[in-house]
């Protein structure tokens, strides 16, 4: 990832160094101009400066013309305008013409610093969130919640008519299912949506970090906070911020969180300065937090706050209709730009993958099928194509009712039975049911019944098997 790079303009030379040492020690590309004239100049190279730190009055012409004149060719450019005259009219007249903020010399270094990365910070977000929106209407669709059992037909309508509202959602289901695809889709299609979503995973930050992360922090709050930090409440400010595992959240920041909900006020580490807070919450766990009310790991106060409209997703393996939809959709994304596309599933392949038990649910499944089209050179995917582990299950299950079904379909006459002969029959029909139930693809059907292949093809050709063959 390239560095932000910023054009410092200003004919102060002290200020231009003092400025240019500050900003490269923390890690930005750094390049000055001491005019309009060489400002300008520098703004026709082919990486123009993410930021123009400007000063109003430049020895061969105005601030605010330069401004101007600068962002015809350099659109994306943010302005932070310094000035040593400063008055109402001018600030009124660089924040009319596009600057981000006006500020009056002299100034703290760190002032100045502060107002960069928090410049610098909101227009990432608003960039990544300009991205998003673009593919709003592609990617977080309605049906874009891909499936038609009853328990993904519940979600999508809960979700559309949750959207438009304002209220705390608490999204609950395992690891997997599509918790934060749901919370975007909320969000997405809610008046919010030209606004930031900003994920935090509760689980995935250090408890003595996370509160760092949320609420941000002034310089010196903590060892190591060598400088301010915007957090994530006001980096979503308008919009909305989404607790992924919140179940994992330390029960002293439970209770800062549960001001915000009340109140909508909240404190950087370290800061007496309060912050008004405009934010939706949508919150997401995969562990039972009534039972975690009841153990004591979790406020119960917080808890209602935010179950506010509950929304259960369901398990893969209590939606398995699904599957085959499922699998076509992520193969049809996955062989987007690809030569060799897959184009289906035989159905003794997927007919494992039903019966598999999926533990990691959709996530799982998205994986299977980026694996399948990668490592597979296109066409029907078929049973030796799958790891074994989505085989083993459905094999052991097809064991285990053959001998229940074998128990509850022989008939021994009064007289007597030819036992080899019985035994031979029942070979038969089994081989057959096999190669029935694959369409006579030898190599599936070996699998199913645990032989090699060539023992099968010794089988059948010894006994005369044949497609056509009706075994009564």
């Amino acid at each position: 990832m390239q560095l932000p790079r910023i054009l410092i303009v200003d004919d102060d030379t002290s200020l231009r160094t003092a400025l240019f040492r500050a900003l490269d020690r923390k890690g930005y590309q750094v390049i000055t101009a001491a005019s309009k004239a060489e400002a300008l100049q520098l703004g026709q190279s082919d990486r123009p400066a993410d930021l123009v730190l400007c000063d109003l009055r430049l020895p061969d012409g105005d601030g605010i013309d330069f401004m101007n004149e600068f962002k015809r060719t350099n659109t994306a450019s943010l302005f932070i305008v310094l000035t040593g005259f400063g008055t109402i009219d001018a600030a009124v007249r660089a924040t009319k013409n596009g600057a981000e903020h006006f500020i009056t010399k002299p100034f703290e270094l760190n002032e100045i610093l502060n107002l960069v990365d928090k410049t610098l910070a909101h227009k990432r977000l608003e960039r990544e969130n300009i991205q998003l929106r673009s593919a709003l209407h592609k990617k977080y669709r309605f049906d874009n919640i891909v499936g038609q059992s009853d328990g993904v037909t519940q979600v999508l309508e809960l979700v559309e008519r949750v959207a438009a509202a304002d209220s705390t959602v608490l999204i609950t289901g395992e690891s997997g299912t599509g918790k934060e695809l749901v919370a975007k889709a909320i969000h997405f299609n809610s008046n919010r949506a030209s606004k930031p979503f900003v994920p935090i995973n509760c689980g995935a930050i250090p408890g003595e970090l996370l509160e760092s992360e949320l609420f941000g922090h002034i310089k010196g709050a903590f060892t190591g906070a060598v400088s301010n930090r915007v957090g994530r409440f006001e980096l979503a400010e308008g919009g909305t911020v989404f607790f992924d595992e919140i179940g994992d959240m330390s029960p002293q920041l439970q209770i800062k969180l549960l001001r915000v909900l009340q109140e909508r006020k909240y404190e950087p580490v370290g800061s007496t300065k309060t912050f008004s807070s405009d934010v939706r919450i949508i919150a997401a766990t995969n562990v039972n937090l009534e039972n975690a009310v009841k153990e004591g790991r979790f406020r119960e106060d917080l808890y209602y706050r935010l179950n506010v409209i509950p929304l259960h997703i369901p398990a893969l393996r209590e939606r398995k209709s699904d599957i085959p939809l499922l699998f076509h959709y992520y193969m049809e994304y996955f062989n987007e730009g690809k030569k060799e596309k897959l184009t289906g599933i035989t159905p003794a392949a997927m007919e494992f993958l039903n019966n598999y038990e999926w533990p990691g649910n959709i996530r799982e499944l998205e994986n299977l099928v980026e694996r399948l089209a990668i490592l597979k050179n296109g066409g029907l995917v078929d049973v030796n194509d799958l790891p074994e582990k989505y085989k083993g299950q459905n094999t052991t299950t097809m064991t285990a009712t053959s001998s229940l079904d074998v128990k509850s379909t022989i008939n021994i006459p009064p007289e007597d039975i030819d036992f080899n002969t019985a035994v031979d029959a029942f070979e038969n029909a089994l081989i057959m049911r096999a190669l029935e139930k694959t369409g006579w693809n030898r190599n599936q059907a070996a699998l199913l019944l645990k032989l090699n292949r060539t023992t099968l093809v010794e089988k059948i050709k010894k006994k005369g098997l044949r497609p056509e063959l009706t075994i009564g």
